[in-house]
């Protein structure tokens, strides 16, 4: 199916966006900064969640910026994310003043869903593609 040029270059400035956030927090789950040590301490998950959770985010990242993978890329971005926003509501708080965060890892957390959201939107032709795949591999198992 041919896309529009709009919708190609709209496709990629969400991935971009997505991608450049998700990359971005990596180095702070990677390196143990404190904010990252703080939220996993929290949560009782500190270091392994922090690790896995990076990791996760850079498959995500990763899968993102591959055309036949994008769906993919996008639906582990907004469950990481969205997971992030769940916690935030109902464990961390929104500010983690404690760490010096006034509320923008909350806000990144709720970019990075939207965008993805809009990602699996533009893709949603994908999606199916995907469900029917697995549906043939089910039925070959």
């Amino acid at each position: 199916m041919q896309q529009s040029k709009a919708l190609v270059v709209t496709s990629w400035a969400l991935r971009l966006i997505v991608a450049v956030i998700l990359l971005q927090t990596l180095f702070f789950k990677f390196s143990g900064a404190k904010e990252s040590v703080y939220i996993f301490s929290t949560l009782g998950a500190e270091p392994w969640g922090r690790i896995a959770s990076g990791v996760f985010e850079l498959v995500a990242s990763v899968l993102l910026l591959i055309p036949a993978t994008v769906t993919l890329g996008a639906l582990m971005a907004a469950a990481a994310t969205g997971t992030a926003i769940l916690l935030h509501l109902t464990r961390l708080g929104v500010a983690l003043t404690a760490v010096g965060d006034n509320g923008e890892l909350f806000v990144l957390a709720i970019v990075v869903t939207a965008c993805s959201i809009a990602v699996l939107f533009l893709h949603r032709q994908q999606i199916s593609k995907f469900a029917q795949l697995a549906s043939v591999a089910r039925s070959n198992s």
